[in-house]
């Protein structure tokens, strides 16, 4: 299997992480054109499921170092596997509430308070979990997200009309929820690898593919759950039914897949880079994903359109806080 064997190149995994992670929302806001996000939300988890396996039976299974992915998954035991799932489940439940915050609020209202907040709390349980990199370097960093976090919803706050006011607030609670839910899922996901040696990983233990491969299900498998209840209990509007999703035509569907497949391919260069960054470090740079879903926002969906010069200022200081807090965690892990 493929294997990161340098510093320089997990950064760049991981910030590819974190355009991935940033941008699958994009899809999202595309496919609402057609239909309700709960009705994109099935081909969002089906891309996610389907790019984890294209993914370990190639990159997770060419080479010679390592075990390949058939073989690894039929010798890990029940703990790792468990762990993995529930990190699924977990994830489903957090990226849910996200997704009904994005239509809700935008992407540069819900991204920046959810993620960054899942940021803040997550970096301190993996760091807990495998105390990797400079600590000083590393909760600096995740200081200065979070205050960039804090001029967002100042930002978001400023620029609520009256018409969309209500609409917002419930917007940025989802968002909130989701943050605190998100933090949690990416350590359960790591217990189940051996992140000191992905080349020999211990007896029972995972490789990040196959890791990704059992989390992935988790999502899929969840998301008859969670999404059957967003589906009849939606958060705004009118409850949607599985005959209206295989209504859909296949452009919507796609839309949906390509959103999977993108946050499918950010989380796997997450966990790929977690054993030379440290699962602390690799989630705090994909975590930066907020700045890029905000400058989505702001730059193509034109979601702050009409606000006040004082929400642009706090709009480009909070730029200007997640760039360098970035910075200082690329820099605590050298």
């Amino acid at each position: 299997m493929f294997i990161v064997n340098s510093y320089a190149l997990a950064v760049v995994f991981c910030f590819i992480t974190m355009i991935c992670w940033g941008s699958w929302g994009n899809t999202q806001k595309l496919a609402a054109k057609a239909w309700r996000y709960e009705l994109y939300y099935w081909d969002y988890t089906i891309g996610i499921l389907l790019f984890s396996l294209l993914l370990c039976f190639t990159l997770g299974s060419i080479g010679s170092a390592g075990r390949s992915f058939v073989p690894d998954l039929m010798q890990m035991d029940g703990g790792a596997i468990g762990s993995a799932l529930i990190g699924g489940v977990i994830f489903n439940a957090s990226n849910i509430l996200l997704a009904a915050a994005v239509s809700i609020a935008g992407m540069s209202v819900a991204f920046p308070l959810g993620v960054g907040i899942a940021l803040v709390l997550g970096v301190f349980i993996n760091y807990i979990g495998d105390p990797k990199g400079n600590a000083v370097l590393l909760f600096t960093g995740v200081a200065l997200v979070m205050f960039a976090i804090i001029c967002n919803g100042l930002a978001a706050r400023g620029s609520n009309s009256g018409d969309n006011k209500e609409a917002k607030r419930k917007g940025i609670i989802l968002a909130l929820i989701a943050g605190v839910l998100m933090s949690f899922f990416y350590r359960f996901v790591a217990a189940a690898m051996d992140l000191n040696d992905f080349e020999h990983p211990a007896a029972g233990m995972a490789t990040p593919y196959t890791a990704f491969f059992i989390f992935s299900v988790g999502i899929f498998l969840s998301n008859f759950v969670f999404n059957t209840m967003a589906m009849r209990k939606p958060f705004v509007g009118s409850p949607v039914t599985y005959r209206e999703y295989f209504r859909g035509n296949m452009s919507t569907h796609l839309v949906g897949v390509l959103g999977g497949c993108i946050w499918g391919l950010g989380t796997a260069l997450s966990y790929i880079a977690a054993g030379k960054a440290g699962a602390a470090i690799s989630y705090a740079l994909g975590q930066g994903a907020p700045m890029i879903a905000a400058l989505w926002g702001v730059f193509v969906w034109k979601e702050f359109k009409g606000a006040p010069k004082s929400t642009n200022r706090l709009l480009a200081l909070m730029f200007v806080l997640f760039i360098v807090g970035l910075a200082m965690v690329t820099l605590a892990g050298e």
